[in-house]
């Protein structure tokens, strides 16, 4: 059923409802594409997961308490995410949880080199599958722009299968400035040829 009120955005960490273990259990769905390797179980992703979210660079658009899209920004040098290898194993197992530590915390938590000034990076925009179409990803990047002091604003590396959410980006005033070809054997496996990034600056 759509929501038909308007969704509030705030900081996840002043939410003042439980929103780390429904973020995880959207991001599980978002992102099964790269994490069913670990488990093919969304709600064991969840739970591995949900240590990782550091809050305070989170926002969510909120329909009363329930969290119906979030996303990151940064300033190219603090992590959204810190991976965990403790709760990562306990869930995954010894096995899986080291290599998703091993692995993720390379994806993850790579800082940018020599980041241009006044620059935010948005990252890991996910929503509920039951708001999907409602326009909350909309708000909760639209309150980045519009609340957040950066000039510039990049999206890195949002694969080129993902058409619903370049265009969504691209609605919202970003556009494409890079396009890296994945690995031959890469794209067998993923599906994915390129990684697209997009790039926004406020008028």
């Amino acid at each position: 059923m759509k929501y038909s009120g308007a969704f509030e955005v705030v900081r996840a960490d002043h939410a003042g409802v439980e929103v780390r273990n429904q973020m995880a259990e959207i991001f599980a769905d978002g992102f099964s594409q790269w994490l069913t390797y670990f488990s093919k179980d969304r709600d064991v992703t969840a739970k591995a997961f949900a240590h990782m979210f550091v809050l305070d660079q989170f926002y969510v658009a909120l329909a009363g308490d329930r969290v119906a899209a979030f996303g990151a920004c940064t300033d190219c040098q603090s992590f959204s995410l810190e991976l965990q290898s403790a709760p990562l194993r306990r869930h995954l197992g010894w096995f899986k949880g080291s290599m998703a530590a091993l692995i993720l915390k390379r994806e993850f938590q790579k800082p940018f080199v020599d980041p241009p000034a006044e620059t935010g990076s948005v990252e890991f925009i996910g929503t509920a599958l039951s708001f999907r179409g409602q326009g909350a990803a909309s708000a909760v990047i639209k309150h980045m722009l519009v609340h957040l002091p950066y000039r510039n604003y990049l999206i890195e590396e949002v694969a080129d299968t993902n058409v619903p959410a370049i265009r969504l980006y691209e609605k919202l005033g970003f556009t494409e400035y890079k396009r890296k070809s994945l690995s031959p054997r890469q794209a067998r496996i993923s599906g994915i040829n390129h990684m697209v990034s997009l790039c926004f600056e406020k008028a």
